[in-house]
């Protein structure tokens, strides 16, 4: 899955966990399911019907499984009928058998009728309007994380894995599509039969439906048949990712070790929105909401493609990392998301060298993770799971996602490419159609490298934080130069300063010099010889999660050599620097050298970089003159550089150019910048007659800045705009938009929109968090008041966290007293994770300023 805590203990072994509360006993197992479908898409209901074949290990008379938000009208066992008790609570059904059912293979058999719902979850709608005018209906499902129990009864949990052999009824003339091929048989009352084949073991939340008004188009990757379904009219918006998708099948068929198991390997688009999740790596069936998967020319940015190829490389990689091997429970759940996650950055480097993503990955992926980490918001990447709102707290893109992105690429830079893909292919051969825990990954590894992988990996597992190294010395000798290193830990608050210690792996290196490998293991001054004579870099290429802090000697010698450095240990050192002053452990004047030293000329990946960091700044200081100085010196330092490569892209441009037209333009017009904003305007204007007026390049950004600054009367252009709008990617954008403006009185409005039919269930999440982007406290405030309403839009995933993230960005020292009050009234303490998280981002937040406010009012002041 792509998206848009308590601590786990320090020892984990490859012996079956502990069942938590929200597990199922293992006396029944299901072996295949038969599940037959009809649904109303009008009415938003449907009926199901199923066979399931058992093992029963041990002789029981009750046996329980998940089914949630379904009527259940029949249960039968072996044939014959047999009470059932409906536990809503914790999401169950236990069926009473008469007598025990003996150890064997046994059939159990349900009829229901279920509800189709408005927001992606379960089985789900997706309305949308056609060019025409006319009005469509897709259904499609979302499983993960235990939602495949609101379509039918099932053991939903990823170690239960069994066959599916999937049939559903559709209107005529409509397409259906599941993980598997299917046949079509008409039906005398004109609807079609669907019987799509059995599908190999899998995981529950994997199995999808979808039916609509569609159509289809396929390629070719050797003996798969890779296609892509979409709304019909759009479905050339594919054939880049279809392109990409066969480029990276056989890539990853090459790389795993293993071919993609299955016949085929459908992407669908669907026009919708979701406030959990951008795409879902269903096997076979990977669904994507448009955005992620379609490629329009006249609208989209280069980062817009290489969003696609990197969100279409991330659900490819789960096909084996997740889908062919998968981890026993949530608990493991990075094992899915942290190394698909690293495979779209490895095969975007590979596969697109001109996009740097490496280089990228370091300067914000990084940041990302390392940001979140150095909080008491943190948790361990393995975290234990005890109940359904903790599995759903468990997708964060901080930890779970970035840090584990990174810990797998720090351990690949350790072991060395061929090493490491040795490993990876023996998990695969050894665990297909099985699931795993994260030791049995380190196994393979430590088998195939012959390195102590689970030495150090543990600490960056099972350990939440973000270790420090500290480089003193420097001095050249005989032997080459000298440096010490020291091992302490960052931390952005107090909580994440306590000490703790990692087996920290570096590589290390005077400029252009031979590579020195070593391991920090304590706290104590640890001293090595580099060979050569210069400045040293510390975390070679930043393949290791860790920050560096230099003393003044060694960082002033980096400095005066900084153009020498590689592009990633420039960038790895502007965000070091960086958070390092946020942090309170190096003055902000040493992060103010850093950046001085960024040259006219350099790369615009280092100038975006820069872009990021005088943002994030500004919004220190929200409200305040210091804010209004930090965006004055914003449009002098990045003024003359969007000057410099122009408005206007040209066909030489490279990728990087092309990403940082379009980031200067939106940092630009945020920081107010009269020539953004006039532009904007001019734009806007165009837009009302030619749909395609602005430059797909700077689309997304003039577009922002203009509904940052609307007027009443321009707000209302906006509005009909909206109304009007057929695209349902671009509608959800202007809906983004509406909820954008400076003005409060205009966000207001946008948030009176939520109570009108203007907008579908999907979009309203959209515009209320656009509106807590600018006023958070009044979004907050809004969603605390029509609680019922707003927690009836957001999908259950988000439920949770969803109102306490929406006060995350407020200044006022009352928004957490009044989120903890919220989490207190109408949450139990397991699911106040969300809140936890929110009021630990604004105390961060604030102490970031009161430390930062003396350093960065002399330098904005200069």
């Amino acid at each position: 899955m792509k998206l848009f805590a308590a601590a786990a203990a320090l020892m984990v072994t490859t012996a079956a966990p502990a069942l938590a509360a929200a597990q199922l006993d293992r006396d029944v197992l299901p072996v295949s399911y038969d599940i037959t479908i009809n649904p109303n898409a009008q009415a938003m209901t449907f009926t199901g019907s199923e066979t399931i074949a058992v093992s029963v290990r041990k002789a029981t008379r009750t046996i329980t499984l998940n089914a949630a938000d379904l009527a259940i009208s029949k249960a039968t066992v072996d044939g014959k009928a047999v009470p059932f008790k409906l536990d809503d609570a914790n999401q169950r059904v236990t069926l009473t058998l008469p007598a025990a059912a003996k150890v064997g293979i046994h059939s159990i058999a349900f009829a229901w009728t279920g509800k189709i719902n408005e927001s992606a979850a379960g089985f789900f709608a997706i309305d949308y309007t056609n060019g025409d005018g006319s009005k469509s209906r897709m259904l499609a499902t979302q499983f993960e994380a235990p939602d495949a129990r609101r379509f039918a009864p099932m053991w939903d949990e990823p170690s239960f894995k069994a066959k599916f052999t999937l049939h559903a009824v559709a209107p005529k003339g409509q397409l259906a599509f599941s993980n598997m091929p299917g046949v079509v048989t008409r039906r005398p009352d004109g609807t079609q039969l669907y019987s799509f084949r059995q599908s190999p073991v899998m995981s529950s939340y994997l199995l999808f439906l979808g039916m609509g008004d569609m159509e289809r188009r396929t390629v070719m990757a050797g003996k798969t048949e890779i296609g892509i379904i979409t709304r019909k009219g759009v479905s050339e918006q594919g054939d880049y990712a279809l392109a990409e998708a066969k480029r990276l099948l056989t890539y990853y068929n090459d790389y795993f070790g293993q071919p993609y198991p299955l016949p085929k390997m459908d992407m669908i688009a669907g026009p919708g929105t979701s406030q959990f999740f951008g795409a879902m790596e269903n096997w076979g069936a990977i669904f994507y909401f448009e955005q992620e998967l379609l490629f329009d020319k006249k609208r989209a940015t280069e980062s817009n493609k290489q969003r696609i190829f990197t969100v279409v490389a991330h659900e490819m990689a789960h096909q084996w990392f997740g889908d062919l091997v998968t981890m026993s429970w949530w608990d493991d759940l990075w094992l899915n998301e942290g190394f698909a996650s690293w495979m779209e950055n490895k095969s975007s480097g590979d596969l697109n060298a001109n996009w740097f993503a490496r280089e990228s990955a370091v300067a914000f992926d990084r940041e990302v993770a390392m940001g979140v980490d150095a909080t008491a918001a943190t948790h361990p990447i393995i975290r234990h799971v005890e109940t359904v709102d903790q599995i759903g707290e468990a997708f964060d893109e901080a930890i779970t996602y970035k840090k584990g992105q990174a810990v797998i690429g720090m351990i690949g830079s350790t072991l060395g490419p061929d090493a490491f893909r040795a490993g990876i292919r023996s998990y695969m051969a050894k665990y297909k159609y099985g699931n795993t825990l994260t030791d049995q990954l380190w196994a393979e590894l430590e088998k195939a490298s012959g390195k102590p992988v689970a030495a150090f990996a543990h600490d960056f597992t099972l350990k939440s934080g973000v270790p420090m190294i500290t480089v003193t010395g420097g001095k050249c000798t005989n032997l080459g130069t000298l440096v010490t290193l020291d091992q302490g830990r960052f931390g952005l608050d107090a909580a994440s300063k306590t000490p703790q210690q990692w087996q920290v792996p570096l590589r290390i290196a005077t400029i252009g010099g031979a590579v020195a490998t070593t391991i920090v293991k304590s706290d104590k001054p640890y001293s090595l010889t580099v060979a050569g004579c210069g400045p040293v870099v510390v975390n070679l290429g930043k393949g290791s999660y860790t920050r560096v802090r230099y003393a003044a000697e060694p960082h002033a010698a980096l400095i005066a050599n900084y153009a020498k450095m590689d592009l990633a240990d420039r960038v790895g050192m502007l965000g070091d620097d960086y958070a390092l002053a946020l942090s309170g452990d190096q003055d902000f004047a040493t992060y103010a050298a850093t950046l001085d030293a960024v040259p006219a000329d350099a790369s615009p990946l280092e100038w975006s970089v820069v872009s990021g960091q005088l943002g994030a700044l500004s919004g220190f200081y929200a409200g305040t003159p210091l804010s209004e100085r930090i965006r004055a010196l914003t449009i002098k330092k990045l003024g003359p550089v969007l000057e410099r490569i122009g408005y206007d892209a040209k066909d030489s441009d490279p990728p990087l150019v092309t990403n940082l037209r379009e980031d200067l333009v939106g940092r630009l017009g945020r920081a107010g910048d009269p020539e953004v904003l006039k532009r904007a305007r001019a734009y806007f204007a165009k837009l009302k007659t030619d749909s395609s007026a602005i430059p797909p390049g700077i689309r997304a950004p003039i577009l922002g800045t203009f509904a940052a600054n609307v007027t009443p009367a321009e707000w209302e252009d906006l509005l009909a705009l909206t109304k009007a709008e057929t695209n349902p990617v671009v509608k959800n954008g202007y809906v983004r938009l509406l909820g954008s403006a400076k003005d409060p009185a205009l966000a207001m409005r946008a948030l009176e929109l939520i109570k009108t039919d203007i907008l579908t269930t999907q979009q309203k999440p959209l515009i209320l968090r656009a509106v807590a982007g600018g006023h958070p406290d009044m979004a907050f405030d809004f969603a605390v008041a029509n609680r019922a309403l707003v927690d009836s839009l957001v999908e259950a995933n988000s439920r949770a966290a969803f109102i306490p993230s929406l006060g995350a960005g407020s200044n006022d020292p009352a928004m957490p007293g009044k989120i903890q009050a919220y989490a207190e009234k109408y949450q139990e303490e397991a699911a106040r994770g969300g809140a936890k998280r929110t009021i630990a981002t604004i105390a961060v937040r604030k102490a970031i300023a009161d430390r930062l406010r003396p350093g960065v009012t002399a330098w904005a002041g200069n």
